[in-house]
């Protein structure tokens, strides 16, 4: 068996240089990163169709030829040509067989063609005369092999050859295998082989569609309906009369084996414990057992129905009843239409009353061999009035119909559960007189001869390789030497992955969609890759996102130093606001200890002129500060400087908060 091994790898996209990225940056790679997902995704699904058709391949060939005989096939590969180059000999049993063909040598030896007639069939086709070669394969030939033809269209072809010994049912399986190569496909027509049964009075010659057989097994098609035959016939041991019974029809598509025009392999397996098996190249595609999965079965049932008992005339069928106490309402009115007029309809405008909707011809002239007393007086033809192409309509206006509300229709009695019902009759089982019971169906009647025995509306149906044996390895090693050689120059001859995925197309018509969104995927990505892209709003603050840069040793310690400079500046505006409010704060005490000052004194002396003016100029400066503390709590170095003078100088600091005043003003 094949195996496919798939080997995923990380691809590194272009420009990362695994260098940390911080800050806005993260944008860009979040963007790459979708795109180079776009690309994965577009690898994994071409490969998911190479795969599918690859699988398909090895589903095709799920079985692969056993043990070639080193004497019965030599292989020379040449590495230099695509086709594989073979030496053929023609297969050679191996074990015990009732029955072996190659064709190898080129004649019909040993097989009989018919002269007689198809009964009940046109006389010029009643002939069993259709024309049988011994040639190659049209395609993937293996020099020397060479096989039966079906050369003739809508003819009947008869051809059989009698077996080395007949086969007897008793403890030994039966194998029966052969090879069959629809090389023009199949329209119409079977490929299926006949075992002819033993009897005293078998002539080949005579050979027909009404000669007893006891299996017949092989692929057959008409139209779309393919087939798989397996009919064996089985002798009432009661009556001795023979009934064909079929197997039920395989599960699997067998399409593929009619189209490809490919070698198949068919095998029957039929055992001794009444079980039965269908093989294509080697792989089961129905089993069964006789007993269980033949149509008709092999046994007939035990009882019938009684074919004198009938149904009495009182027997009530019936489910359902009208019920006989219902009564028609009173309101129901059966007489009312189910179409009325639209009252509220209004003609269109424009409708023309007095033209006709069709006119004769004006165009028209009477056929100068029209005779009236023959034919009648000649009217001419009627056309669509051309007025009426611009108009609603034309001649007698009628109001539209619609659904009347008030219609119900005829009343009939709702139905009801018939107490009286008996259940469908169905007449008493019997014993059944013809039953009989066969538990060993395998044993049938014994063959002596294989026949085809075919009607075909297309040409050129290839058999090789026949073989009727009761060993499975026997039959497998015929089929290696055989049916392997071709299986592998075929192989070695199929066609390029393109026709490979136009012919699984061909079966698959969805496929096209696949195919179609494979080529378009990478055509997609490569202009979301190349196309430019717009700027947004964001990316106006940054510069170069969708290249990653490595930072230089200089670049980290410059933007340190700038960090650090930010830094001294901030702690120095905090302390620079720490001391004004310190200044604040100190002025405020040494006014109140002034105002207190003050009022001491006044209880001395009377204040003079220039004291009450000073006070009135102290009121007015607290609420200038105190307009000032709310407008700007920080002040300049200047501010400070000046603040700090003139608490140290002699006049004071109403002085000095004049000044900070003036300044602020």
């Amino acid at each position: 068996m094949r195996s496919s091994r798939w080997v995923m790898r990380w691809v590194t996209p272009p420009g990362f240089t695994g260098e940390r990225q911080t800050g806005p940056s993260i944008l860009p790679i979040n963007s790459m990163q979708v795109q180079w997902d776009w690309l994965y995704l577009g690898v994994l699904l071409i490969i998911s169709v190479t795969a599918e058709i690859h699988d398909e391949e090895i589903q095709d060939e799920d079985v692969e030829v056993e043990d070639f005989d080193k004497n019965s096939q030599e292989t020379d590969i040449d590495k230099g040509s695509s086709s594989l180059e073979v030496m053929y000999k023609t297969p050679e049993p191996t074990g015990e067989v009732y029955f072996t063909e190659t064709f190898d040598d080129g004649v019909l030896t040993g097989w009989i063609l018919s002269k007689t007639k198809k009964e009940d069939t046109d006389e010029n086709i009643a002939k069993y005369d259709g024309r049988w070669e011994v040639e190659e394969l049209k395609e993937n030939t293996v020099p020397g092999d060479r096989g039966l033809v079906l050369k003739s269209i809508a003819r009947h072809h008869a051809v059989s050859a009698m077996l080395t010994k007949p086969f007897i049912f008793d403890t030994k399986p039966l194998i029966v295998q052969y090879e069959v190569n629809f090389q023009d496909g199949i329209d119409c027509g079977g490929a299926y082989v006949k075992l002819l049964s033993s009897s005293d009075d078998l002539d080949l010659e005579y050979f027909f569609d009404k000669t007893p057989y006891t299996i017949m097994f092989g692929p057959d098609k008409c139209g779309e309906d393919y087939k798989l035959h397996f009919i064996f016939r089985h002798k009432n041991p009661k009556s001795g009369d023979y009934e064909e019974k079929h197997a039920k029809r395989p599960d699997v598509d067998l399409k593929k084996f009619y189209s490809d025009k490919r070698t198949h392999l068919y095998t029957l397996v039929l055992k001794p414990d009444d079980t039965f098996e269908m093989l294509i190249d080697q792989s089961v595609v129905s089993k069964g057992n006789l007993l269980e999965d033949m149509v008709p079965p092999v046994n007939p049932p035990k009882e019938i129905e009684d074919p004198n008992d009938k149904k009495p005339d009182d027997w009530d069928e019936r489910a359902k009843i009208p019920d006989p106490n219902a009564v028609k309402p009173d309101d129901w009115d059966e007489d009312e239409p189910s179409k009325i007029e639209d009252r509220d309809a209004v003609k269109p405008e424009g409708w023309l009353d007095d033209e006709l909707q069709y006119i004769p011809d004006p165009n028209a002239e009477k056929p100068e061999d029209w005779d009236e007393e023959m034919d009648g007086e000649w009217e001419a033809p009627q056309i669509p009035n051309p007025k009426c192409e611009t108009a609603p309509g034309c001649g007698e206006w009628v109001r539209p119909m619609m659904t009347n509300p008030n219609y119900k229709g005829k009343w009939k009695p709702p139905m009801i559960d018939n107490p009286n019902y008996q259940g469908i009759w169905s007449p008493q089982k019997i014993p059944n007189p013809d039953y009989f019971e066969d538990l060993h169906p395998f044993e049938m009647t014994a063959v002596s001869a294989i026949g085809l025995e075919l009607w075909s509306m297309t040409p050129d149906i290839y058999f090789d390789n026949f073989i009727i044996c009761s060993e499975k390895e026997v039959a497998d090693r015929w089929a290696a030497d055989g049916w392997g050689l071709k299986k592998l120059v075929a192989s070695a001859n199929e066609p390029g992955m393109f026709s490979q995925l136009v012919t699984a197309a061909e079966d698959r018509p969805w496929l096209w969609v696949l195919y179609i969104l494979t080529l378009a995927l990478p055509v997609g990505l490569g202009v979301l890759f190349c196309w430019p892209t717009k700027k947004i709003e964001e990316d106006i603050d940054y510069k170069k996102m969708d290249v990653s840069k490595p930072v230089t040793k200089g670049e980290l310690e410059q933007e340190r130093g700038e960090i650090d400079d930010e830094a001294e500046l901030e702690e120095e505006e905090k302390e620079n606001e720490d001391i004004a409010v310190e200044e604040r704060r100190q002025i405020e005490e040494m006014k109140k200890e002034m105002i207190k000052e003050k009022k001491k004194k006044g209880r001395k002396e009377p204040p003079s002129e220039g004291e009450d003016k000073n006070d009135e100029e102290n009121e007015a400066a607290e609420g200038s500060q105190e307009e000032g503390d709310k407008s700007n709590k920080s002040g300049s170095e200047d501010e400070m400087k000046e603040a700090d003078e003139s608490t140290g100088s002699g006049d004071g600091p109403m002085k000095s908060i004049r000044k900070r005043r003036v300044r602020k003003d």
